[in-house]
C-alpha cells in the first residue's frame, strides 16, 4: 500500500485504541482538577492559557456528561490531527515514506502517543498547534507567501492559547529566520504573522491584567532559584530519556545533534533543529538550581527531532535489527498500556502504595455523602489537587471550594472559600489525618468536629475511607 493509506490505518488503529483506553480509565489528578476547574469558561486561568480548559468543558457541555470518554475525546481526535501533520512536514521535507515512519515512531513515545494524545491536559493542543506552525513556517521560509506566513502566524497565536511554553519554539524558530533566510524580515509578511500571533493570545494577557498577572507569576516562579543540585540535569535527561523510552531518545538526541553540526546547509533539519533547541536545553539547565522541572515539559523539543528519526527509519529499515526494535515496541506498548489499564481497574497484583488508584474516578462518593445528609452543607477540601478530585466527583453540585493559600483556578471560579465565611463547611481530607486538619485548619473556623469516615467502593479494593470534618463557622481563609 502507498504511504497515505499506511498512515489512514495507523490513525485509526492508534485513535481506536486510545479510545478503549479512555473510556475504562478513570481521570488522574491534573485531569480531574482541569475538568472540575474548568468548567466555568474564561480567557484565561490560573496555570495555562484556555485552550485545554475549553476542549474538555466544550466537550462535557456538547455531549451531557463528563465522563471520561467524553472530556478525552478532543485530545484524541486532535492528536490523530497531529500524526497527519507530522508526515505532512516530514514528508515535505524528507519524503512520504519518512513521513510514515515519524509518525509511526511519534506514536510510540509514551510522553507523547500516550499522555499527550489522551489526557485532558494542555499539551494536546499545544503539539497540534506547534506541527502547524512548523509546517505553515517552512513554506513561508521557502515561498515567502501571504498565505504560509498568515497561517505560520495564526497556529502560533494558537499554541500560545495552549502552554506558555509555546513560545520557546518560537524563540527557535527566529533563529532559524536569521539563518535562512534573513532578507524575509525586510518583508512586512512576517511582522504581520507576528502581529496576528499575538492578536491570538491577547485574550489571555488582557485575563492576566486583571487576575494580577497570576499565571505569568506562578510560571515564572518555577524557574526561580532554590539551590543548586549539580546532579539533577542528568537526572531531568534520564526521565526525559525514560518518558520517551530510551531507545527512541537516544537516536532522537544523536540525529539532532546531527542536525546542529551539519549546519543551515541543510536547510530542513537545521530548521528542525532549532525548533526543538530552546525546550530542549533549556528545562535541563534550569533543573541544575530548580527541583520543579517535570520531565514532560521538553517533550515539544524533541517533537521536532522526530522527522530526523523517520527519515533515518526510512533509510534502514532492511536492516533486520531495526524492524525487529519497532515491532517489539509497538507490541510492548500495547501490552503494557493493556496490562495497566487492567490492574487499575481489577487490582490484582496488590501494588504497594496502590500507585494506579489516583486514575479511578470517586463518582461512589456523591451516593455516600448524600446517604449521611452531608451534602447539604457546602463541601471545601485542603488542596487543590484533593478539590479536583472532589468537584469532579460530585459534578458541581455542591461545587467544591478549596482551603489552602495555593487553590490554583479554585481560588478564581465563581464561588471560592471567601463565599463561605460565616457558614458551616464539609471539610473533606483524602490524605491528611485528624492532627493535621486542627492544625491547619482549626483557627479557621469556631471549632472543628470530626465526624465518622466517609467510606466508597473502588474496583478490586478495600472501602476507601475520606476523612470528614465539620468546620462551624467559617472565619477566615489561607492566605
Amino acid at each position: 500500500m502507498s504511504a497515505q493509506r499506511w498512515l489512514a490505518l495507523l490513525i485509526l488503529g492508534t485513535a481506536a485504541f486510545r479510545l478503549v483506553l479512555a473510556g475504562t480509565t478513570g481521570l488522574g489528578i491534573d485531569e480531574s482538577y482541569m475538568v472540575a476547574a474548568g468548567r466555568d469558561l474564561a480567557w484565561g486561568y490560573f496555570d495555562h492559557p484556555p485552550a485545554s480548559w475549553w476542549l474538555s468543558s466544550g466537550a462535557a457541555k456538547l455531549l451531557g456528561t463528563e465522563a471520561p470518554l467524553a472530556v478525552r475525546l478532543p485530545f484524541i481526535a486532535l492528536f490523530a490531527l497531529t500524526t497527519w501533520l507530522m508526515f505532512r512536514l516530514t514528508s515535505e521535507l524528507f519524503g512520504e515514506k519518512a513521513g510514515l515512519w515519524a509518525a509511526v515512531t511519534l506514536n510510540m513515545a509514551p510522553v507523547l502517543g500516550l499522555t499527550t494524545a489522551t489526557w485532558v491536559l494542555p499539551d494536546g493542543p499545544l503539539v497540534a498547534a506547534l506541527l502547524a506552525f512548523a509546517l505553515a513556517f517552512h513554506r513561508a521560509l521557502r515561498d515567502d507567501s501571504w498565505r504560509a506566513w498568515l497561517a505560520a502566524g495564526l497556529f502560533a497565536g494558537l499554541a500560545l492559547l495552549a502552554k506558555y511554553t509555546a513560545a520557546l519554539t518560537f524563540a527557535g524558530a527566529l533563529v532559524a529566520l536569521l539563518t535562512l533566510a534573513p532578507r524575509r524580515l525586510a518583508s512586512p509578511r512576517p511582522w504581520v504573522a507576528g502581529l496576528v500571533a499575538l492578536t491570538a493570545f491577547a485574550p489571555v494577557l488582557a485575563w492576566n491584567a486583571t487576575n494580577g498577572w497570576a499565571s505569568f507569576a506562578f510560571q515564572g516562579a518555577r524557574a526561580g532559584v532554590r539551590k543548586l543540585a549539580p546532579g539533577a540535569p542528568f537526572a531531568t535527561i534520564a526521565g526525559e530519556a525514560l518518558f520517551l523510552l530510551p531507545w527512541i531518545w537516544l537516536p532522537l538526541v544523536l540525529l539532532w545533534l546531527r542536525a546542529l553540526r551539519t549546519g543551515p546547509k541543510q536547510p530542513g533539519p537545521w530548521l528542525l533543529a532549532w525548533l526543538g533547541f530552546v525546550p530542549i536545553t533549556l528545562f535541563v539547565a534550569i533543573s541544575l538550581w530548580s527541583p520543579r522541572v517535570l520531565y514532560h515539559w521538553a517533550a515539544p523539543g524533541y517533537l521536532f527531532a522526530f522527522p530526523l528519526l523517520g527519515a533515518w527509519v526510512a533509510a534502514n529499515l532492511h536492516r533486520l535489527a531495526l524492524r525487529r526494535a519497532l515491532a517489539g515496541t509497538a507490541v510492548f506498548l500495547v501490552a503494557a498500556l493493556s496490562l495497566a489499564a487492567a490492574e487499575m481497574n481489577l487490582n490484582l497484583l496488590r501494588l504497594r502504595g496502590d500507585p494506579l488508584r489516583q486514575g479511578l474516578d470517586w463518582t461512589p462518593l456523591r451516593a455516600a455523602l448524600q446517604a449521611r445528609g452531608l451534602l447539604a452543607h457546602p463541601v471545601a477540601a485542603p488542596s487543590w489537587s484533593d478539590a479536583g478530585k472532589l468537584d469532579y466527583a460530585l459534578g458541581n453540585a455542591p461545587p467544591v471550594v478549596c482551603l489552602n493559600a495555593d487553590c490554583r483556578q479554585f481560588a478564581h471560579r465563581p464561588r471560592t472559600a471567601a463565599d463561605l465565611l460565616g457558614q458551616d463547611v464539609l471539610l473533606l481530607a483524602p490524605r491528611q489525618d485528624e492532627a493535621r486538619i486542627r492544625a491547619s485548619y482549626g483557627p479557621l473556623f469556631r471549632e472543628i468536629e470530626a465526624l465518622p469516615p466517609v467510606t466508597f467502593a473502588l474496583p478490586g479494593r478495600p472501602e476507601v475511607a475520606i476523612g470528614a470534618y465539620l468546620g462551624r463557622e467559617l472565619r477566615a481563609i489561607p492566605r
